[in-house]
């Protein structure tokens, strides 16, 4: 069982080390591996906006670089009032790892929701796909 608690706290600490110059848009995340390992990320600006890496990935490619494939969950959390949800990027780099990862969205507050990757990004682009559709 995940504690959601527990991994919105460790994203909401990782948002602190944000650098955000431009936006001012703090994030943090944490991603919860199937051992229990918890990896932290947060967004990191460039004054060249397409080079900007968001805190999801940031959490993801850390865990992944350390030898990390399965993952339970991974939180993220906004300075904002309201709920935000990984955006498009994200969510495909995410899919990769399991439609079944739970995205808890965290606001300032530390109020969350709770959706699966895939609930998240519907008729997703997945190679699997691609095979089973040039087979048939």
């Amino acid at each position: 069982m995940v504690d959601y608690r527990k991994l919105v706290a460790e994203a909401a600490k990782a948002k602190e080390n944000a650098y955000v110059p431009y936006s001012q848009f703090r994030v943090g995340a944490a991603i919860l591996t199937d051992k229990g390992q918890i990896f932290t990320g947060c967004n990191i600006e460039n004054s060249s906006f397409g080079l900007t890496i968001c805190a999801e990935r940031t959490a993801l490619f850390k865990a992944v670089s350390a030898g990390h494939r399965k993952f339970q969950a991974l939180a993220v959390s906004t300075d904002t009032e309201e709920i935000t949800s990984p955006c498009g990027a994200c969510r495909q780099v995410l899919i990769e790892f399991g439609e079944d990862i739970e995205i808890i969205m965290a606001n300032v507050y530390g109020d969350y929701q709770v959706f699966t990757v895939g609930e998240l990004l519907p008729l997703a682009f997945k190679p699997e796909k691609l095979k089973e559709e040039r087979l048939t």
